[in-house]
């Protein structure tokens, strides 16, 4: 029997030629004189080869050689594709049909990538229209963040952030992210947990360039705000997992945890490549006060060239004096488009409040 993870399909199959012969079948019913079959052959030329993103492009593309010319004209007819696309990933070329080809029609662009963004998010394209226009783009983007649609106010933050995965990043917002200041402000206790967690990501975005901006800007936040809390602790996280004192005491952690490690064990000690390790812990309680911490591990990934670490979330816990605290957790380790993993010795540290406190660690053979 194959392997579940197998059997999942490349993500790059979302734009599979089911999918596009949807959207030609859709399109036309829109605009009745759309070219299906030419469509389709531009959509699906070398189709196999491409990536998820070039295949999203290509169909921006193959609409624009098949729709009217001119955009003002197309847009029209987009807008009312847009609700019958009926997949958020694929209604995105809607929005980057919008970055290709309307540039040279601002006002117009930039309002139906605030009508798009509900279909699909428009965050890769409105960063076109950032680096061509950067002061009109940012100024249309205060005013999304105070929308009364989600998706909208989490454009505002998601497209402007410095380095938003799967896109370019902004240079200018990595050397001076202040402008993006006022979208933040308006969003940090946005009832959407949709737009908080965008909120999150670009303040975390922000805090690898500039921790102390970040740390200096939620400071002043009001944390009794249940929804501001939410957006700190995970804006913090990567200053968290590197133990910054900080930005422990801004989640509530009581400083230097005072616990002394009982026991702490990775297992089994040899695995190979696709099976699960355990990873098992017990600390006990030094002092005479409760302690808030934060425990994480940290694996250290044997590679070609050297080690690359990376650091996961444990528990969050308030630990009673004298008491001890139970824990496990178990991960399989496989290969992921992102992580490829070599054969050889992975050191396991486990950290609490940002702080080493016991290594173990696990030898990994890759099969023929």
């Amino acid at each position: 029997m194959a392997d579940s993870a197998e059997a999942v399909p490349a993500l790059k199959e979302i734009f599979n030629r089911e999918r596009l012969r949807h959207v030609a079948r859709e399109t036309e019913a829109v605009w009745p004189d759309f070219d299906q079959k030419r469509f389709l052959k531009l959509a699906t030329a070398g189709l196999d080869d491409l990536g998820i993103m070039q295949r999203m492009r290509q169909t921006a593309a193959s609409l624009h050689d098949t729709l009217p010319e001119d955009f003002p004209k197309a847009l029209p007819i987009l807008k009312k594709l847009a609700p019958r696309i009926g997949h958020g990933f694929v209604a995105i070329t809607l929005s980057e049909f919008v970055a290709l080809y309307g540039q040279s029609h601002f006002k117009q662009s930039l309002d139906a990538l605030k009508f798009f963004t509900r279909f699909g998010s428009s965050e890769f394209a409105v960063r076109h229209f950032l680096v061509a226009d950067f002061e009109r783009t940012i100024a249309a983007m205060w005013k999304w963040a105070r929308d009364e649609e989600e998706h909208v106010r989490r454009l505002a933050s998601e497209g402007s952030r410095p380095r938003l995965p799967w896109s370019f990043q902004l240079k200018n917002l990595i050397a001076d992210p202040s402008p993006t200041g006022p979208i933040l402000e308006a969003l940090k206790a946005d009832p959407s947990l949709y737009v908080r967690k965008s909120v999150a990501n670009h303040l975390n975005d922000i805090g690898k360039d500039h921790p102390d901006l970040l740390v200096e800007r939620v400071s002043g936040w009001d944390l009794s705000d249940k929804h501001t809390a939410w957006i700190v602790r995970h804006a913090l996280r990567t200053l968290i997992k590197k133990g910054d004192p900080r930005a422990l005491a801004l989640i509530g952690t009581t400083g230097k945890a005072e616990v002394t490690v009982e026991t702490f064990a990775v297992e089994p000690a040899k695995i190979k490549l696709g099976e699960r390790i355990a990873i098992k812990a017990t600390l006990g309680s030094t002092s005479k006060t409760a302690q808030r911490l934060v425990i994480d591990y940290a694996v250290h990934y044997a590679k070609k060239n050297g080690i690359s670490r990376k650091v996961f979330k444990l528990k969050e816990t308030e630990l009673q004096p004298n008491a001890t605290c139970e824990l496990a957790i178990s991960q399989t380790v496989k290969d992921y488009t992102t992580r490829k993993h070599n054969a050889g010795f992975h050191r396991v540290e486990l950290m609490v409040n940002g702080e080493i406190l016991a290594e173990s660690g696990f030898d990994l053979r890759i099969p023929e």
